[in-house]
């Protein structure tokens, strides 16, 4: 895209986001790369769903600006981190999806393959730990997740995904809402069992196939299937009661 294309793209972007209720207010940040040395990026403190393109900030790839009247992102440490950890990212999306937060703060994660949909067009989505925001400890916590993830939950604080252009990596943290909100429907109403692994590495030679972007290796900080060592707990429908999960957790963390 020349730069007034990519300009009013992102800005779209942006709109789309606060329309979708994934951010409010001054929350969140999106950059795109212009070519190999500069990068098109969102200002601090501007209210996204109402941003315009001649708000929009140019960097080089560390933030320094080279162009524009406001500030860059305070957060553009995380979009300087993935641009020099993945050769193939082109867009960042930096938002605060309220459901997929929501269920970090309750530590139910993401990572278990549950929707077959989510497993083949997002592969693993992990959460990473809290990290005080626009400081030196955001990349540096993030930066095995960034290798092994298109999509990856910030512990208390937002989520972060990854694509080859603006749509793609917008487009993977709607479908992570989207998931959230599935998820958080289907454990209320009772238990909720991951995809068996033999149906996740169908989904993922799938993934393969079509052309859609793995992650390096999403399972070494994943660790959710049911044969690894930290996976979760495995529970029948016949022992689905409070007190035959509670006995289960306690005879895990007896025998690690």
């Amino acid at each position: 895209m020349r730069e007034s294309e990519l300009r009013r793209h992102l800005v779209e972007i942006c709109h789309r986001l606060y329309r979708q209720g994934l951010i409010a207010a001054g929350d969140g940040n999106v950059s795109a790369k212009l070519d190999e040395e500069r990068v098109l990026v969102t200002p601090t403190g501007f209210h996204k769903g109402y941003i315009k393109e001649e708000d929009l900030i140019i960097t080089d790839l560390t933030g320094r600006r080279l162009r524009g009247l406001h500030k860059p992102s305070s957060e553009f440490l995380m979009h300087a981190l993935v641009y020099a950890e993945r050769p193939d990212a082109r867009a960042v999306v930096h938002a605060h999806p309220p459901i997929t937060v929501g269920l970090a703060l309750a530590g139910v994660t993401l990572a278990e393959c549950v929707l077959s949909e989510t497993c083949l067009v997002l592969g693993a989505i992990l959460t990473a730990p809290y990290t005080t925001p626009t400081t030196d400890e955001v990349p540096n916590t993030l930066r095995p997740y960034v290798r092994q993830a298109n999509a990856i939950v910030m512990d208390r604080h937002g989520a972060l995904t990854i694509g080859r252009d603006l749509d793609e990596a917008y487009n993977r943290m709607e479908a992570m809402e989207h998931a959230s909100k599935i998820t958080h429907a289907a454990r209320v109403i009772g238990p909720v069992a991951p995809l068996p692994v033999h149906e996740v590495k169908k989904l993922q030679q799938l993934a393969t196939q079509f052309g859609i972007p793995r992650a390096p290796d999403p399972c070494t900080l994943c660790n959710a299937c049911p044969n690894g060592t930290g996976g979760p707990i495995a529970i029948s429908a016949a022992d689905s009661s409070v007190d035959a999960i509670v006995e289960a957790v306690v005879k895990k963390f007896q025998s690690s």
